[in-house]
């Protein structure tokens, strides 16, 4: 095994390490011995499905699982009924326990269209921390004192505003901490904003004597697809690992040019070499951006459906898109009143969540009728068949009878 080109792959897009010489010497010993090293990720199912922000971590673990790593995949069922308070200006509602359980299977489902089952332990925190039992909890909380938690950059600036902190967000970090002392974790990774629940996982393992001290590797918050804001659910703009071949490809050619190689750098399983000279050909204007962005989309959209789909998808996007054609079998809806209002009707066949949206939605423009825009949202349909289209994706044929 080529200790650096691992070291170059492992090192790819991470915004910082803690102990990368204990790193070295793990990858050393694989390559010497064939012996595995432990490298731990903690996710809360706090929803049922991940999108590609997500992947970020789950990508870097394929990495380490390359060259040597058996992963432990640990599902936060305990913690995620706490409720993480990194970023969070107030105290999380708790999920329930049957909440949680239906996210972690559907996680489960996810995570192995990137990850080697054969080298992969999913592991859940209720295993053990459910066992702890009030003296065990009343002991983990005499390792770490209250002046030291408020150093915490969210704490204490919510201390200082006279803001709740509930107690269970002392825990909280200590729990996760308390994960690498279970597991005996050589390496833990997360996202740049956890650093400090990372640090206390290396932190209790010194505390707790169990002979080793992990590594922390951490890595940045991807942009979502407006290439300001991380990726987000919440702000809409994400990229579902379960959305449909078509919407993930069209969304992933909506990326920037600029944001382009950011998601190549993060997401992509082109070597880094690769990827330099794809920039290469785009400088010299030897390959087209767009080109390059499409190689992409069908790489992502190949990982979590197969290549057949992502092909498909492709033609799909150059009819509808660049053709400016109307898709293949759009579904088709039977409204038996009329007049009706456009707003209505757009939400009872489902291209608008709310009759408020659809009128934003017609003001912005973003809504045609047989291919042309409409503006006034008063409109009123009358009895007759109509190809409504709402955004870039979204199609129904309706009749009005």
């Amino acid at each position: 095994m080529d200790i650096e080109l691992a070291i170059r792959e492992i090192e790819r897009g991470v915004a910082e390490i803690i102990d990368r010489e204990n790193i070295v010497k793990l990858l050393k010993r694989f390559a010497e011995t064939g012996e595995r090293f432990l490298v731990k990720a903690g996710f809360d199912p706090t929803a049922p499905d991940l999108h590609l922000g997500h992947t970020v971590l789950i990508n870097k673990l394929a990495t380490f699982q390359k060259f040597g790593a058996k992963i432990q995949f640990l599902i936060g069922n305990f913690t995620a009924m706490i409720g993480d308070p990194t970023g969070k200006n107030v105290t999380r509602k708790p999920l329930t326990r049957e909440e949680v359980e239906e996210n972690a299977k559907s996680y489960e489902k996810q995570i192995f269209k990137i990850l080697d089952r054969e080298h992969t332990e999913i592991v859940f925190n209720g295993d053990w921390l459910d066992q702890l039992g009030a003296s065990g909890l009343l002991s983990l909380t005499t390792t770490y004192n209250v002046a030291r938690m408020l150093e915490r950059d969210d704490f204490e600036k919510r201390y200082k505003s006279n803001s709740p902190i509930a107690i269970s967000e002392f825990i909280y970090p200590l729990l996760q901490g308390y994960d690498s002392v279970h597991l005996k974790s050589d390496i833990e990774i997360g996202g740049t904003d956890q650093k400090f629940n990372l640090l206390m996982g290396r932190y209790l393992q010194r505390t707790y004597n169990i002979g080793k001290e992990q590594s922390i590797l951490m890595m940045p918050i991807l942009e979502g697809l407006d290439g300001v804001q991380k990726m987000s659910k919440s702000l809409g703009n994400y990229i579902g690992v379960d959305e449909n071949p078509n919407d993930m490809f069209g969304k992933l050619l909506s990326i920037s040019d600029e944001l382009m190689w950011r998601y190549y750098e993060l997401l992509s399983s082109k070597s880094l070499d690769e990827v330099e000279q794809l920039k290469i050909g785009v400088q010299h204007g030897k390959l087209h951006p767009k080109h390059v962005k499409e190689e992409l989309a069908i790489e992502i959209v190949s990982r979590f459906h197969s290549k057949e789909k992502a092909l498909e998808a492709k033609n799909y996007f150059d009819r509808v898109h660049a053709k400016k054609e109307i898709p293949d079998n759009i579904p088709e809806f039977t409204i038996s009143s009329s007049p009706i209002w456009i707003a209505k009707l757009l939400t009872s066949i489902g291209l608008e969540k709310s009759t408020s949206q659809a009128r934003r939605d017609i003001k912005a423009g973003a809504v045609k009728i047989d291919g042309k825009k409409i503006s006034d949202e008063q409109l009123q349909l009358e009895k007759g068949v109509y190809i409504i289209q709402v955004g870039k994706r979204r199609f129904g044929k309706v009749t009005i009878l």
